[in-house]
């Protein structure tokens, strides 16, 4: 197992993604990027914090390659808008990418020369490509949030 960490906007969306490609056991929400401890939801939305909503992804890469969740990363949100996503505004939005590894970050930084080589998105890519920190769980009621509360969508639905 292998573990990836992506910020795209609401956690909520991106968790719901990343659940549905094959080779990802496991998604959890949280917060990763700040400069205190154990942040609460309610503190992230203060922007007193620093952290990022971010998701969790453990995958098996004999399945699923880290480039193809980079691939989804990139397709499920609008990596050019610092600190926002649709109506989403704040740090806590911002487009990142938690790197755990040195293949990780040549394979992030690799997708996003190419993206900006093939003028893929109309403005300059925003995208933080950060080092390992600490990542801290969200709370429960965050937790596969559209499963338990009936569906719904906050992300641009990748298309392969």
């Amino acid at each position: 197992m292998e573990t990836a960490y992506f910020a795209a906007g609401c956690f909520w969306g991106v968790q719901q993604i990343f659940d549905q490609i094959e080779g990802v056991k496991e998604t959890t929400v949280g917060y990763m990027g700040g400069h205190s401890e154990n942040p609460t939801y309610r503190e992230i939305c203060s922007k007193s914090t620093g952290h990022a909503e971010v998701v969790e992804v453990k995958f098996d890469p004999s399945v699923v390659k880290y480039e193809k969740l980079v691939d989804t990363f990139f397709k499920i949100h609008n990596p050019t808008t610092k600190n926002r996503q649709g109506p989403d505004i704040g740090s806590q939005y911002r487009s990142a990418i938690f790197l755990t590894s040195a293949d990780q970050e040549v394979l992030a930084k690799n997708t996003i020369e190419l993206l900006e080589r093939k003028e893929q998105f109309k403005d300059p890519i925003v995208t933080e490509l950060n080092g390992p920190c600490t990542f801290y769980a969200a709370e429960e009621y965050h937790q596969k949030y559209f499963d338990k509360n009936g569906g719904g969508a906050c992300h641009i639905l990748p298309k392969d």
